[in-house]
């Protein structure tokens, strides 16, 4: 708590936070900076300003050393001997704040030295090497993030290079972010002491990137005093009416939450379930929302039950005894527990009303869980202490067990994106994403997306640029189209064609929500420009338009994806659309103008046309075959999902989708033309038989399209 706070114990104004923080002791910083001022203690002896720090740190962590935090002040408070801060206190008071913060939060040893010390190689005379000669790799490593971090100015031309790097830093450790976002919490609570237009500044960059980046890092005991923070220097007048309305509850002579929390005491006492039952303050922020969300106010909104236990199963009992004795309002129930939020949250939340219409919302979670919902990332330790067992990755480099997913994805794309500028604009579009979805792969694994994600998006998380090759999705088992919006707990099927040329539709963008996907379909956009369409042939020589179209870099009028060899040396050679033959169909073929001989099956409708006209035929026999096209007509009776259950078994061909058309159901029965890339024309039966096995599907057969006279 920063020194120019008001005990919210005693009369005066409500600060940001403070109502949140009720009971905890007040901190007085201006004695600790007099402490400070006085130097070192004599000898070995831990000096009376950092008491604080290392009162917090051994309530976490009993058995730590505190030898590396005694070395890391006296060197901090005798680099930074001099400096004042501009609100008039010594400066070393500010990195002892910022350490007081991560203690509280439980973070480790090394996290906190390297906090004391996070701006003397930026602002005094220590140099790095020092730290790592006095501290060792893993501190200097930390204190060089954090610096890197302060290098740059937060100036609007600055900021897209200054979150890439911070990005950056957050990734190879995330004990980097977390020093950060202690010291930019300090900074706001002593920010009345800066000009009004530079504390708005500083306020917004705080909101935009900030606030979302400890969202996700689930350090929620620093986001949620942020958020009041910027609260009241960004809007003012709503900050002053939340006040006096937060106020106007504390003045009230009876408190229904309160009475709540001591029914579910006797009811959880009575079924034996040891169990701990506390209120919870909103803060600022929540209850400028909830006014939001519900106009007036009751009691009972301007906090919540808290109900800690010590087993994960306990959590579930609770939930039963208190839907059983209360009336639970089911629209308010959601389980992370079973399925954790991005940030590593977890808790039951629920919401119980009693018989004069007060509602109560309710947070059921473990010790262990309520350690890592305040402090998130913070909570977890040093991710890099050698265990017994301990793992690298395949590049050598220590693996990182508390990296979200959230974040793994932000770096891939960070890194492919074009410049400067398209990172920062799509970062914040990121971050912005106030809720995030959870999605479930067929294999049992899931999909982590922000709110209003859409197939596409779900596509580019799996398969990253591979995604290209999407020809489709089943949501929840039903066909679905890629545009689809998914929903919380949705299972997604992604059916992927096999075409190496596949590529991705500029429509899809309208679509994605994810900066992987935008990025990815961007890039292919721009490195693939729109072929301008060839000028029209001559009448009579223009190929049918179903015909298959050579690859980029085959030659001109080269079948697309077989060798037909003919016996007229120096012919291109062009397989007929209007039966697409396919090795080892017996072919024919004819000489048409141009030296270009068109290939057909010999069972086509189109060889007796172009015998009665006279052309001759040309000797023909299949070559090397590498990939070929088809088109098959599957005839099936009508019902639910038949679509989707024969492009899955065409997918499971390894065979590619190039088109498909459903005509309208006659009678009962429909037909299904697809024109499909086989990877080897040997597939072809396979192929059939798997779609005939389809229920409902009658007959499969291959296409004969009306044949076209060719000149």
């Amino acid at each position: 708590m920063s020194a120019e706070a008001t005990n919210p114990a005693t009369p005066g104004p409500i600060t940001p936070g403070a109502h949140r923080r009720r009971g905890r002791p007040r901190i007085d910083l201006r004695r600790i900076g007099w402490a400070a001022l006085l130097g070192p203690a004599a000898g070995n002896r831990l000096p009376d300003a950092i008491g604080h720090v290392v009162e917090a740190h051994r309530a976490h962590h009993p058995e730590a050393p505190l030898e590396p935090l005694r070395r890391a002040y006296v060197l901090a408070e005798s680099s930074h001997r001099g400096q004042m801060r501009k609100s008039g206190e010594p400066y070393i008071t500010h990195p002892l704040a910022v350490t007081l913060i991560l203690a509280e939060l439980g973070a480790e040893t090394t996290t906190l030295t390297a906090s004391l010390l996070h701006d003397t190689v930026e602002d005094t005379e220590v140099t790095l090497d020092q730290v790592r000669t006095e501290f060792g790799e893993e501190v200097a490593y930390l204190v060089d993030g954090v610096t890197k971090l302060e290098k740059v100015d937060y100036g609007a031309a600055a900021e897209p290079e200054t979150f890439r790097k911070m990005l950056v830093a957050t990734g190879n450790d995330v004990r980097v972010m977390s020093i950060k976002l202690a010291d930019r919490l300090h900074n706001m609570r002593t920010l009345g002491v800066m000009r009004p237009e530079k504390q708005a500044r500083i306020a917004k960059v705080t909101r935009d990137v900030l606030i979302p980046l400890a969202e996700r890092l689930g350090v929620q005991a620093l986001k949620t005093e942020l958020e009041d923070l910027v609260f009241a220097i960004l809007h003012p007048d709503e900050y002053t009416e939340t006040r006096e309305l937060i106020a106007a509850n504390d003045a009230r002579g009876t408190d229904p939450l309160a009475e709540i929390a001591e029914d579910a005491r006797v009811v959880l006492k009575d079924a034996g379930i040891a169990a701990e039952v506390l209120i919870r303050p909103r803060h600022f922020v929540s209850v400028h929302r909830a006014r939001r969300k519900r106009g007036t106010l009751r009691g009972a909104d301007f906090g919540r039950l808290l109900v800690l236990v010590g087993e994960d199963a306990d959590c579930y009992g609770v939930l039963g005894e208190l839907h059983t004795c209360f009336t639970p309002v089911v629209s308010e129930f959601k389980d992370f527990i079973a399925v954790p939020k991005f940030n590593l949250y977890q808790s039951l939340h629920t919401a119980v009303s009693r018989g004069d219409g007060e509602v109560a919302e309710v947070l059921i979670r473990t010790h262990q869980m309520h350690k890592v919902a305040e402090a998130g990332v913070v909570a977890l330790g040093n991710p890099y202490a050698p265990p017994a067992d301990e793992q690298t990755d395949s590049t050598g480099e220590r693996a990182d067990p508390t990296r979200p997913g959230w974040l793994s994805r932000l770096l891939d794309w960070q890194e492919a994106a074009p410049d400067a500028d398209t990172f920062w604009s799509t970062l914040r579009e990121d971050l912005a994403q106030d809720r995030e979805i959870t999605v479930f792969r067929p294999d049992g694994g899931t999909l982590g997306l922000p709110a209003g994600a859409s197939c596409v998006d779900a596509a580019y998380a799996q398969y990253g640029e591979d995604a290209h090759a999407c020809i489709g999705a089943r949501v929840n088992g039903r066909l679905a189209t890629l545009s689809t919006v998914l929903s919380d707990g949705d299972t997604v099927q992604l059916l992927m064609g096999q075409d190496p040329a596949s590529e991705p539709s500029r429509d899809w963008l309208d679509h994605a929500r994810t900066p992987a996907a935008r990025i990815a379909i961007r890039r292919w956009l721009t490195t693939h420009p729109a072929t301008p369409q060839p000028e029209p042939e001559p009448e009579g020589r223009r190929a049918p338009e179903s015909a298959p179209r050579a690859p980029q870099g085959a030659p001109a009028g080269r079948p697309a994806e077989a060798n037909a060899v003919v016996d007229q040396p120096g012919a291109s050679v062009r397989l007929a659309g209007c039966c697409t033959p396919v090795p080892p169909d017996a072919v024919t073929a004819f000489a048409v103008r141009g030296g270009v001989v068109t290939v057909h099956r010999a069972e086509c409708h189109g060889v007796a046309r172009m015998k009665s006209t006279g052309r001759a035929e040309v000797g023909v026999r299949w070559g090397d075959t590498t990939q070929c096209r088809v088109s098959l007509i599957a005839e099936s009776f009508s019902r639910p999902h038949l679509l989707a259950d024969l492009t899955e078994a065409i997918a499971l061909e390894s065979v590619a989708v190039i088109s498909a058309t459903v005509e309208p159901p006659t009678q009962g029965r429909v037909r299904h033309t697809y024109t499909l890339q086989l990877p080897d024309a040997t597939t072809l039966p396979g192929l059939m038989r798997a779609m005939r096995n389809i229920a409902g599907v009658y007959d499969v057969s291959r296409a004969q399209h009306p044949a076209q006279t060719t000149s």
